[in-house]
């Protein structure tokens, strides 16, 4: 598949949107207050292109990076729609294409390479409804504020204590473990252990969307947020359970904004979630091999259970022009993950900055570490040949820590649309000290109006 071709149709539409747009009021000019938006559409395009030259590579299994060169295309493309329908409320659709594949279909990395890539690849397009939800607001006092407008948001004339209800079909990273540097596969970083905290196995299908309904209440500087979302009917799944939460996660989100670096307002968050569902213990499939003579697969000891795990989620502005972010978390380490990837503990840190010392403040240069580890029971479980979500070599005789090093540039074609140059260095991938370093390239292309 040709890089950035299929993007070109609805990035020329970002492209004529922007251009024709009225220009932005100057900074010493008064913003007049618009009233709310009744409605909107927007449409975002972004194309990945990656490629890894051979790397180190003792041997290969089923999970595995790819060891010889290699070169990948992912496409996505939306038409997301929002109404009003009456004061509060607001309803949104959001229709998906996708196309192409991430490297080695998305394997062999528990940070993975590509946050646009999802784990189901296809040569041709394909179309997914993706979210259809409906947001309420209630107004609670204390000051006055306006929410931007944004993607998934019509602007909203609110007061600082709120209580904000959605339900319906999408994303629990719609609604938490947010972070301002950290957080947009088709803005900022590419890898999957910072565009959300690794560990953090959070309900989704196999494209990261689920049914659910979640609550946040807005008091002062703290934010209060919780979640019940259906799982897979099994992990890893592109189906979701269904019924009455027969298999759920429960995510629990506290936020605190505070102005400790000289006065500029950043924010901590703590996480935890609870899955409650039918899955393996690595002990037990391990134990079960033994007996058999076999290889071991917690899908053959999944009983109904329960994980969790916590997760630390820290951003704070340094200056005018660019930040700091940190994320931390763990997990029991016992059980398979169920939906997300294969990491039971990560740290990941990292920086970003705007362009404006070189006179292109709508340009974006970042740079980040991630250190992603698994338990023992883990490690024995994936040295007997065991396959997870994402990672598996056929053996492990040599395990350490996943070590991640990303940067990225991303230069403003217009406002509206951005080429970003993006470099990732992973140390010891699948946490095999076999394999690796891969270094793996990236261009990406996105539009969004």
């Amino acid at each position: 598949m040709k890089p950035f071709a299929p993007c070109f149709a609805a990035l020329a539409l970002v492209t004529a949107s922007a251009a024709c747009a009225d220009p932005a009021p100057a900074d010493d000019q008064a913003k007049p207050v618009e009233p709310e938006r009744t409605w909107a559409a927007h449409v975002q395009a972004t194309d990945v292109f990656q490629y890894h030259p051979a790397f180190r590579s003792a041997f290969e299994g089923t999970n595995s990076l790819k060891g010889g060169e290699e070169t990948a295309n992912t496409v996505d493309a939306s038409l997301i729609v929002g109404a009003r329908p009456w004061a509060g409320g607001q309803i949104w659709f959001d229709l998906d294409m996708n196309q192409g594949f991430a490297p080695s279909n998305t394997l062999g990395a528990a940070g993975f390479v590509n946050g646009e890539g999802a784990k189901v690849g296809h040569n041709s397009p394909y179309f997914r409804p993706q979210r259809g939800f409906l947001r309420q607001t209630f107004d609670l006092g204390g000051d006055e504020q306006d929410l931007e407008p944004d993607l998934l948001e019509l602007g909203e004339h609110t007061t600082r204590n709120r209580l904000v209800i959605t339900a319906g079909k999408f994303s629990l990273t719609d609604v938490m473990d947010d972070n301002a540097y950290a957080h947009d596969p088709k803005n900022d970083f590419l890898n999957w252990a910072l565009i959300d905290t690794g560990s953090w196995d959070y309900a989704a299908d196999a494209w990261g969307f689920s049914y659910g309904v979640a609550a946040e209440l807005y008091e002062g500087p703290w934010v209060f947020r919780t979640a019940a979302m259906d799982l897979s009917d099994v992990p890893n799944s592109p189906v979701l359970t269904g019924g009455v939460y027969k298999q759920f996660q429960l995510d629990e989100e506290i936020e605190y904004d505070q102005t400790w670096l000289g006065g500029r307002q950043g924010k901590i968050k703590l996480l935890g979630f609870a899955t409650r569902g039918r899955m393996g213990r690595f002990d037990d499939a391990v134990r079960l091999a033994a007996l058999t003579a076999s290889t071991p697969d917690t899908a053959l000891v999944r009983r109904y259970r329960t994980r969790l795990g916590v997760a630390l989620n820290v951003e704070q502005p340094v200056s005018d022009h660019g930040g700091l972010f940190l994320r931390a978390g763990v997990d029991q380490g016992q059980y398979e993950s169920y939906e997300y990837t294969d990491i039971d503990r990560t740290v990941a840190g990292g920086g970003q900055i705007d362009g404006s010392r070189w006179d292109r403040k709508d340009d974006t240069v970042a740079l980040s570490l991630i250190v992603n580890g698994i338990s023992k029971a883990h490690e024995a479980y994936l040295a007997a040949g065991g396959l997870g979500i994402l990672v598996g070599d056929g053996r492990l005789p040599h395990p350490g820590a996943e070590t991640i090093v990303e940067a990225y540039y991303s230069l403003a074609v217009i406002k509206a649309v951005h080429l970003t140059f993006d470099s990732q260095t992973i140390v010891n991938p699948a946490y095999n000290r076999d394999r690796g370093p891969a270094e793996v390239i990236g261009l990406r292309l996105h539009g969004q109006y």
